[in-house]
């Protein structure tokens, strides 16, 4: 993560944590957006959407403390970036991981799919829109923003912790989560659909301000919420999947006979839903058990 690769402690205030972590974004989506502009590697897009993925969670953890028209702007776009490249990412994801032995068919008219993706991404990626986010995104990390944003402060005027300031944004994401999982066994589909969302925000919230704690029990902690946001995620796959087939079939030709194929692949990515189940199970057990790494 691009925290990871900051200098942020306990005394850092957050907008400089946020602007630290933005530039390691901003240099992770411009080092990969080369390679999707260049070639048909499946890591360019992946990680380029990786980067603005994590751009916009930072922007979500600190705006408590941090922000302003230039922060909503920065997200916003970023949120658009991202919808350019997810289709690109989604059906590589299906082919490669949710389904195995795709009939040749299926292949040709993904193929046909996946290259209309690609355009679509790199389009986005080398418009006048993204020089002008990747200006502004820029000149943000650089504190040098033409726009201003408000940070929070202490009474005294001085600006806030890091630590302090993460541990009431930690301890409002985990309870809310705490809360969303009341009852475990028992949630429905969608319930556990929003219960994914906010162990996301919750991981991306522990991974950015963990360095101002310097706890052992961060590792752990992390790696608990990757691990259940994985599990929530498989149950999520099928939705996808869904999704995936479908835009298949709307790309058929009428010569190209599909139907039977990728009913076939529908059978396939619905199989499994106890393995699922179980691990899901098993996951939010961990989580439940990790160590609150800020309170330590």
């Amino acid at each position: 993560m691009p925290a990871a690769r900051s200098r942020i402690d306990a005394e850092t205030s957050p907008d400089v944590a946020l602007r630290q972590i933005a530039a390691a974004c901003r240099a992770d989506l411009s080092k990969f957006r080369v390679i999707v502009l260049k070639s048909r590697r499946p890591i360019g897009i992946h990680q380029a959407r990786v980067a603005l993925r994590r751009l916009r969670a930072a922007f979500s953890v600190f705006r408590p403390a941090v922000d302003g028209s230039t922060i909503r702007a920065l997200s916003a776009e970023a949120k658009w970036l991202a919808g350019e490249c997810g289709p690109a990412r989604d059906l590589h994801v299906f082919l490669t991981e949710s389904v195995t032995d795709v009939p040749p068919v299926v292949k040709r008219i993904a193929g046909r799919l996946a290259d209309s993706h690609l355009q679509r991404a790199r389009a986005a990626l080398s418009s006048a829109r993204y020089a002008a986010f990747d200006e502004q995104l820029e000149a943000f990390a650089a504190g040098r923003s033409a726009q201003p944003w408000a940070t929070e402060t202490t009474p005294d005027g001085a600006p806030t912790r890091l630590d302090t300031f993460g541990r009431a944004i930690l301890d409002a994401r985990h309870g809310k989560a705490l809360r969303r999982g009341r009852s475990f066994e028992r949630l429905s589909e969608e319930q556990l659909h929003r219960l994914r969302i906010d162990i996301k925000k919750l991981r991306y919230a522990a991974t950015y301000l963990s360095p101002a704690f310097a706890s052992p029990a961060a590792k752990p902690y992390i790696e608990a919420t990757v691990r259940l946001q994985g599990a929530l995620g498989a149950l999520n796959d099928r939705a996808v999947a869904a999704r995936m087939l479908a835009d298949i079939a709307t790309a058929a030709r009428p010569t190209e006979d599909a139907a039977a194929p990728l009913k076939g692949l529908a059978r396939q990515a619905a199989s499994g839903e106890k393995r699922r189940r179980r691990k899901l199970e098993r996951a939010w057990k961990e989580f439940r058990k990790a160590g609150r790494f800020w309170r330590a």
